[in-house]
């Protein structure tokens, strides 16, 4: 049994190995992607109150072409807004354009967001990277249960003492089983996001799945054509009045005629960067057609919406995203050097070796 789990961990780290290497190293990076996007403005204060906000949401939504607009916050400065096909720019809090791109490929942090996402192949990636997530589980599991027969030989080390097989293979059990419970965080809750159903059962224990899985399917509204010129100013007023504690978040338009304009709002016990908490105008009149406070969700909800914060390091401070910083260069390293000791380091076949032996001994 142990030796077939063996030949599993060790094909499973050879297979997938470089997608999780490059998951952890990518998911790193995005870490502090606040940090590196030196445009003028990244640093400036959050001016939240009504009538700024109002005033640069009409001003930004009136450029040929917005589509929607992701706010600043306490640690990003500059508004996002979006355009259709990867298009966007960043905007001051006043509403001055600070940049544009024609394409995510112009914005590191767009396309590097986009491969850690997707690999840059929409749903099919996606795919890819949840069953690497699944792959990922098993290996960190089973990677303790064989570690446990040599527990006696462990040795902690940053980097293998050689480049040798023997040497990496000992150093990537021993840094293994350090790290597990910080991978199966990472791995965990980075999985949940993609496969609502392992999702869902791992919220099971906080409420009924039936209940949770309806929770979490958006709510569908219907109202008119999007109007020639939204009352932005209005819906914003609504929405605080509704939610008076609450952050704009994330303003989009319709994207077909019927659906409505979509508000995004985090209140302040809300995890989520972008909150859940979200209004739906009529895209002809501005009137509410529905709205949904995140804080009365179910339990299983509330939990499900807890995993991206903690995946991405949106909650917990300096010494979260640090924790996150070893996870994630630690499946760097770890898978790695899984898919070069698997293919390029392997030992030579025992024929082989014997035929060599005996040519050098004649």
């Amino acid at each position: 049994m142990m030796k077939l789990l063996d030949t599993l961990h060790r094909w499973t780290g050879g297979l997938i190995g470089l997608v999780l290497a490059l998951m952890g190293l990518s998911g790193t990076i995005l870490l502090y992607e606040h940090l590196w996007i030196g445009f003028p403005g990244t640093g400036d204060p959050l001016r939240g109150d009504l009538t700024t906000v109002a005033a640069t949401t009409e001003k930004l939504m009136a450029t040929p072409g917005a589509q929607g607009i992701i706010y600043a916050d306490a640690r990003f400065g500059l508004h996002q807004l979006r355009f259709a096909e990867g298009e966007g720019a960043y905007a001051s809090q006043s509403g001055e354009i600070v940049t544009r791109w024609a394409s995510q490929w112009e914005r590191p942090e767009l396309w590097i967001f986009d491969f850690h996402h997707h690999l840059f192949a929409g749903d099919n990636g996606e795919w890819v990277i949840g069953i690497a997530g699944l792959c990922g589980l098993f290996f960190v599991i089973s990677g303790v249960i064989l570690w446990w027969r040599t527990r006696k030989t462990f040795q902690f080390r940053l980097w293998p003492k050689r480049m040798s097989r023997p040497a990496i293979v000992m150093h990537h059990r021993d840094l293994g089983v350090v790290v597990a419970p910080l991978l199966l965080i990472s791995i965990v809750t980075g999985t949940m996001m993609i496969f609502r159903p392992f999702a869902l059962g791992v919220v099971a224990p906080f409420g009924p799945v039936a209940e949770t899985a309806k929770a979490l399917d958006p709510p569908k509204y219907s109202g008119g054509p999007l109007a020639e010129k939204p009352d932005y100013t209005a819906m914003l007023t609504e929405a605080r009045r509704r939610f008076p504690d609450a952050e704009f978040r994330i303003l989009s338009l319709p994207r077909k005629d019927g659906d409505p304009i979509g508000l995004r709002m985090k209140q302040p016990a809300e995890w989520l960067p972008n909150g859940r908490t979200t209004l739906a105008f009529d895209a002809a009149t501005g009137e509410v057609l529905g709205a949904r406070d995140a804080l009365a969700l179910p339990s299983g909800a509330q939990a499900f919406n807890m995993a991206f914060p903690i995946h991405a390091g949106k909650v917990g401070g300096w010494a979260w995203r640090i924790i996150l910083t070893i996870s994630g260069l630690s499946l760097t390293m770890l898978g790695s050097f899984a898919v070069w000791s698997f293919w390029f380091k392997r030992p030579k076949p025992a024929k082989r070796a014997v035929k060599k032996a005996a040519l050098a001994s004649t």
